[in-house]
């Protein structure tokens, strides 16, 4: 998938393949697919895409439409599936996501279109993330302007200041809008009471995670969900002569460990259990970053676990068996 065209590749056995660059415009998807509806249904058809962010959307669009099946899968995933493989160019690439869907068709996991309401949370978490980096970028220099003279500082500071406050504004629109968009649907607003009762999760954690689990239908096991952020601990030996350290794998969603990372830290100031859990494992000698990642499994865990159930974190809960 590219911005003006993507490379599509069609084959019923897996190795003969019918090639064609379409352009990536409604236009251009709606003929292609037309022609081949003169010779395959729609319900024979299964599209394997490889994921390139917002050039998808349009043909993720006219799939979902016309009930057609889509596969959206990492290019990581395709790649290690096939081994080793030499060269690279759109075409070949096309070649390999179509063999991928024809040995994998029977294991692979077919997208769903996401509610409205969830596209446009998304879509401004997304332009409100950029905005705070733009604010960081701008406050940086003005907290090293000491070693300049005091009128190149002045200037400096006064337009970045005035930036700033403008950028400040729009982050504060956009989250009333955000919080607005939360009021008016039922599931989501009930989402969130759930995940933010936990303490140390904040809305945009609570968000983020509601966003990529698919409304904790797409992700709904907290383990898996944890394997997702990166926060999953595996593993690594070989034999009697290799013995690794336990650790967390890189091949993650790097924005919601960072998400969860956040919350861990703040978890620990606020609540007298979790700190309380952190300082004894510290004190037994436990390396620092790895008791803060088993506070984030805490959350994950809780804050599934709250969504699921359809209750509230409760502090000192008590079973009603007990």
């Amino acid at each position: 998938m590219a911005k003006k065209t993507f490379q599509a590749a069609l084959t019923l056995n897996g190795v003969d393949m019918a090639e064609c660059s379409v352009e990536n415009t409604s236009e251009g998807i709606k003929s292609y697919f037309q022609e081949l509806k003169k010779k395959f249904s729609f319900s024979q058809l299964v599209v394997c895409i490889e994921h390139s962010g917002i050039y998808t959307y349009r043909l993720l669009d006219y799939l979902a439409k016309n009930k057609i099946r889509v596969c959206v899968e990492s290019a990581v995933q395709i790649q290690r599936s096939q081994g080793l493989k030499r060269g690279k160019s759109d075409q070949i690439d096309a070649r390999r996501i179509a063999q991928y869907a024809y040995k994998h068709v029977q294991e692979l996991r077919f997208w769903a279109p996401p509610r409205k309401i969830i596209e446009k949370i998304k879509s401004l978490l997304a332009l409100r993330s950029r905005l705070v980096m733009a604010k960081v970028q701008l406050t940086v220099p003005i907290k090293e302007q000491e070693p300049i003279s005091a009128d190149v500082r002045k200037l400096v500071e006064k337009h970045c200041k005035q930036s700033i406050a403008s950028i400040e504004k729009d982050i504060k629109k956009i989250e009333q809008e955000i919080k607005a968009l939360i009021k008016s649907d039922q599931q989501v607003k009930e989402q969130m009471a759930y995940a933010t009762s936990v303490p140390g999760v904040g809305q945009i954690t609570a968000l983020n995670m509601i966003i990529y689990t698919g409304e904790f239908e797409r992700i709904s096991e907290s383990k898996k969900f944890a394997c997702y952020a990166g926060v999953a601990p595996f593993e690594h030996s070989s034999g009697t002569s290799i013995r690794g350290k336990t650790r967390v794998s890189k091949l993650a969603n790097m924005n919601m460990k960072k998400l969860l990372h956040m919350a861990a830290l703040s978890s620990i100031t606020c609540s007298k259990e979790l700190k309380a859990f952190y300082d004894r494992k510290v004190t037994e000698g436990k390396n620092k970053m790895s008791v803060l990642n088993a506070v984030r499994n805490k959350l994950i865990s809780r804050v599934f676990a709250c969504v699921q159930n359809k209750r509230l974190y409760e502090k000192a809960y008590l079973n009603a068996l007990a």
